[in-house]
């Protein structure tokens, strides 16, 4: 995994030059502003810019939460003297879950002279890699729903994307499922995740899925919970894969006449969070005793501590954070590992190559148990074909019980060998 990286070293920080101009404005929030945090040493560590986008207000999946949360981690780490004394500065940017989008925020963030992207959400990984490829500008913890994010060389994932989830879900429903039908985006990354679902479901010695696509963005999908529904056996299950089209697609599935069959519904975390659980009934709901898979700890796990601590006392009440979705967590993951590579680096001016470099030379990186351990050295990547970058190859099972989502096997559970076998 090597590949030619631009140099990308600030130019000297002229300490004397910066002082003089800050003393001639008046107010400590301004001098902030100019670089120098309140109680340093003489203001001699320059801030450090990242950006994070992910698509917001349009007819499909929306991630307002990732910029939020990432925010809100600012307003926290420069409440108590930056990161290593560097103020940290987050740019947003609404990608407009567009091609073009995509590309306008990556060509922003070279502009802005960002370090790094951190914790984001794309669906057009071709768009945003190549610009961020051309200027060297590592991308640190994204969603995970792209192949580039796990083949460039300046990809740092913290959990294993679509990929895990599927394999995941399906090692999780082969125990309980005869047959299965997965309801899935008709998109290029829609496309992949048949064969991942598949590849765990044979793992389990059970056959493929049934595959139902489905409009992205539909506002109805009676035909395909039909689909699904039929082809689903007794004792069978249908498994749900739309972002934030699920809850659409279950209003239309409970629709569906009844026949006497059991049926058990599934999905993974991202698609169906408590959030819609309570919404849609709870106990009484479509999701009680659904089965769902994650990459990270339920909810409820004292490891989301730290996390609610900070949207608590630094999002200001912003409703665009929910604790329990997968996107926010991610982006507080990614920049609790930012975090931990500027503290390594302990240098007075962060560069996106010094970022890069220190990841490659094997920092591990410590999440308090919502991830194991993560290093992304060549030795720790997975290597399987199209997703030879993962490096976080764990999942967790969790199950709807009494209306509230509880873990349904203690843990994490390494789906690796699964990806292994994945057929396209």
């Amino acid at each position: 995994m090597t590949g030619w990286r631009r140099s990308s070293l600030s130019r000297p920080f002229q300490s004397g030059a910066i002082r003089a101009v800050c003393m001639a404005v008046a107010g400590a929030s301004l001098l902030v502003g100019c670089g120098v945090l309140p109680g340093g040493p003489g203001g001699s560590r320059e801030p450090v810019t990242v950006m994070t986008w992910a698509p917001i207000g349009t007819n499909a999946t929306n991630q307002p939460g990732m910029p939020a949360m990432a925010k809100a981690f600012a307003r926290w780490v420069n409440a108590n003297g930056g990161i290593d004394g560097h103020t940290l500065r987050v740019l947003t940017c609404d990608e407009k879950n567009e091609t073009a989008g995509a590309a306008d925020c990556a060509r922003r963030a070279v502009k802005e002279n960002a370090v790094a992207v951190v914790g984001s959400y794309s669906q057009h990984g071709r768009e945003f890699m190549a610009p961020l490829e051309a200027a060297s500008i590592p991308f640190l913890g994204g969603y995970g729903l792209t192949e580039e994010e796990f083949n460039s060389f300046l990809s740092y994932p913290v959990n294993g994307g679509q990929a895990t989830l599927l394999a995941g879900n399906g090692r999780q429903l082969a125990h309980d499922c005869k047959r299965t039908a997965l309801v899935r985006p008709d998109t290029i990354t829609g496309d992949d995740l048949p064969g991942l679902l598949n590849s765990g479901l044979g793992e389990g010695g059970r056959g493929s899925a049934r595959d139902v696509r489905a409009a992205e963005d539909a506002t109805d999908y009676t035909h395909p919970a039909e689909q699904a529904r039929a082809a689903a056996e007794d004792g069978g299950c249908v498994t749900t894969v739309l972002g934030d089209r699920t809850e659409t697609f279950f209003d239309s599935y409970r629709r569906v006449p009844e026949d006497g069959r059991s049926i058990r519904v599934s999905s993974v975390l991202g698609s169906v969070s408590q959030s819609l659980i309570n919404s849609t009934g709870g106990k009484n709901g479509p999701f009680e005793g659904a089965y769902l898979t994650g990459w990270y700890p339920v909810a409820t796990d004292p490891a989301w501590k730290a996390m609610r601590n900070v949207v608590d006392k630094y999002a200001f009440g912003d409703n665009d954070i929910d604790p329990a979705d997968p996107g926010p967590q991610t982006t507080w993951i990614a920049y609790t590992a930012l975090k931990q590579i500027i503290e390594s680096i302990d240098d007075n001016t962060i560069t996106a190559g010094k970022i890069a470099d220190t990841l490659d030379r094997g920092i591990q990186v410590n999440t308090g148990g919502l991830t194991p351990p993560l290093r992304w050295r060549y030795e720790d990547m997975l290597g399987a074909p199209g997703f030879p970058r993962i490096v976080n190859r764990e999942v967790t099972f969790q199950v709807v019980h009494e209306g509230r989502l509880v873990s349904q096997k203690k843990g994490f559970i390494d789906v690796g060998r699964t990806l292994g076998n994945t057929t396209s």
